[in-house]
C-alpha cells in the first residue's frame, strides 16, 4: 500500500507518491463503483437488459421485465439470474421454477429456457460470460 503524505512529513518530502503511483491508485479505486440496482431497475417500465458490471470474464445485467422473454439457449455460457423484485418465472421443457426477491438459480449452458415476470413487472440480476451466445429457440410444442 502506498503511504499518502501526511501533515507531520509534509515539508520532508518523505512518502511522496509519483504521477504513476498516483495514476495506480487511481485504477485501483476505479473497482469501488457503487451499483444502484434500485436506479439502474428504474430505468425502464418495460423490457430493458443492460449491463451493469464485469467480473473477470463475466458481465453482471439487470433486466426489468413486464413480459415473457422468447424461448433461448445460451451454447457457450451458464446463466445465473437472482431475482431483486417482483419475483421471476424461468420456464424449462418440462417444469417452471419460481424464484421469489433473494433467490438465485443457475441455468446450465445448452438448456432450453425462458423467463417471465412473476405479476406485472420483475428485475433481476443475472451473471453470463462476457458476450454470451444467445440461440432464439421454438419453445416445448411449437
Amino acid at each position: 500500500m502506498i503511504a499518502q503524505e501526511g501533515p507531520a512529513v509534509a515539508g520532508l518530502g518523505l512518502n511522496r507518491r509519483t504521477d504513476r503511483e498516483d495514476m495506480e491508485v487511481q485504477v485501483q479505486n476505479s473497482s469501488f463503483e457503487v451499483i444502484d440496482l434500485a436506479k439502474e431497475a428504474a430505468m425502464s417500465n418495460s423490457y430493458d437488459n443492460h449491463s451493469i458490471a464485469r467480473v473477470n470474464d463475466h458481465e453482471v445485467r439487470i433486466s426489468t421485465m413486464t413480459e415473457a422473454f422468447h424461448w433461448h439457449c445460451h451454447p457457450d455460457s451458464d446463466e445465473c439470474f437472482l431475482a431483486v423484485e417482483g419475483g421471476l418465472l424461468i420456464d424449462f421443457d418440462d417444469r417452471t421454477v419460481e424464484l421469489r426477491p433473494g433467490q438465485l438459480i443457475t441455468v446450465s449452458r445448452g438448456v432450453r429456457h425462458r423467463t417471465r415476470p412473476m405479476g406485472e413487472r420483475s428485475v433481476n440480476v443475472t451473471f453470463e460470460r462476457v458476450n454470451a451466445r444467445s440461440e432464439r429457440l421454438a419453445g416445448p410444442g411449437e
